[in-house]
This record gives structure tokens, sequence and C-alpha cells, in this order.
């Protein structure tokens, strides 16, 4: 087998290693139903008074990591601590939990990705371009609560956004954050989160439409302003 052939080979299979650990990490979570360990924890963080703070963060990094969606997170940081710091706390440890995630990807996967597409000079200047526009774009998927959260967590770690356009970026998330934090404020108990009936009011409703329609238009927007960059970045090669 000849040298380029045998690189080639390699990088595929640490690419299907690195795939197979996520499809993995997805399906153990699915498998041991970690929404109610989740659960558990959270009322376990209830008890623990002013040391709940410290917990709440480290729970909520640990499900970042872990593709746990965040949304009972969310709004379970409304019930604890109320709408103000319940938004800092979140909003901190979404921050903290993504940046971490972001770090994996890097270590695992930058170099694989980089030697794959060091013979593509299109994929090269696309991935110059986002990094170059790294603020703006990580500013517009945080905007939009419709984007897969943990899954860009890893994505960007590949690109050549830079680690402080991506932190700084990240912090597009605060909207979308205080309006589910203030629905879990409107919730007197844990356990009443989860009931269908919960949020039927008409002030509620308002709210995930907004949430909607933001996520929405940030999207729209992203999605423009993604093709416009991808063509200009394709002409100048």
């Amino acid at each position: 087998m000849s040298q380029p052939r045998k690189r080639r080979f390699s990088f595929q299979i640490k690419l299907l290693l690195i795939s197979s650990l996520v499809v993995m990490a997805i399906a153990t979570i699915q498998k041991f139903n970690f929404q109610e360990l989740l659960r558990t924890s959270l009322i376990w963080v209830e008890s623990l008074g002013s040391w709940g703070v410290a917990a709440f963060i480290v729970i909520y990094n640990i499900a970042t990591v872990l593709f746990i969606p965040g949304a009972l997170l969310t709004m379970s940081g409304g019930v604890l601590f109320g709408l103000v710091w319940g938004s800092i706390y979140v909003v901190i440890a979404a921050t903290l939990g993504a940046t971490g995630a972001f770090f994996i990807g890097r270590c695992l996967c930058r170099k694989v990705i980089c030697r794959m597409i060091e013979n593509h000079p299109q994929f090269q200047a696309i991935d110059k371009a986002i990094a170059q526009e790294g603020f703006k774009i990580v500013l517009l998927t945080r905007l939009s609560p419709i984007l897969p959260f943990n899954l860009l967590n890893y994505a960007f770690g590949v690109t050549q956004v830079s680690v402080r356009d991506y932190i700084l970026g990240s912090f597009g998330i605060i909207p979308g954050t205080v309006m589910y934090v203030y629905l879990g404020s409107l919730v007197s108990d844990l356990a009443m989160l989860e009931k269908p009936n919960q949020f039927t009011s008409p002030e509620t409703q308002i709210i995930q439409w907004v949430i909607r329609g933001v996520g929405l238009m940030a999207t729209v927007a992203l999605t423009i302003y993604l093709a416009r960059l991808a063509k200009k970045s394709l002409e100048d090669v």
C-alpha cells in the first residue's frame, strides 16, 4: 500500500472511531435514562443550600459534554434560583460546558480534519473564512435554539474558530436562556416541570412563540450569511 493510501486509510479509521464514540455516548444516554438521573440530581442540588450552585454548574457541564438536552436543566435554574441568578448560573454553566466540549473536539479531531482537507483548497478556504468570521457565526448559531447546541460545541472545535471568538459568540445563548429560565421560575416545584399542562397559559405560550421566532430568524440569517461566506471563499481560491 502506498504512503498516501496508508495516510488516507489511517484518517478514515480515526474518523470512524470518533464517530463510533459519539454514537455510543448517545446510545448509552438513552439506554440508562439519564433524564431520570438528571431529575434526581436536581432534587439533590435543591437540598444542598448554598452549595447547590456549584453542584448545579458541575451537573450542567457534564450534561453538555454528554449530549444531554439542556432545556430541562435551564428551566430548573429558574425553579432553583429565580430569574436573575438562575439566568446567570445557567449562562456560566452552559458556557463552561460548551467550552469543555469545544476543546475535546479540537484535541481529538482537529488534526484529522486538517489532514483530510490539506489537498482540497476549497475546503481550506471555507475553513479559513469561518475562522475570520468566527464570532458572527458562533453568535448566530447560539441565538437559534433550533440548532443542536451540544453537537455544535464539538463541531466548532474542528474548525479554525479562535477560543476567544467561540466563547464571546457563545454568549448569544443569553436571550434564549433568560426566556427558558423565566418559564422555570413560574413553576413552584421541580416535579412540576415536565407536566404537559404546566406551560399552557397565554403568557407562557407567547414566550414559547418568541423563542421559536428568534430561533427561526437566527437560523435564516445564519444560512444566508454562510452561503455568502462560502461563495466568497470559493471565488478567492
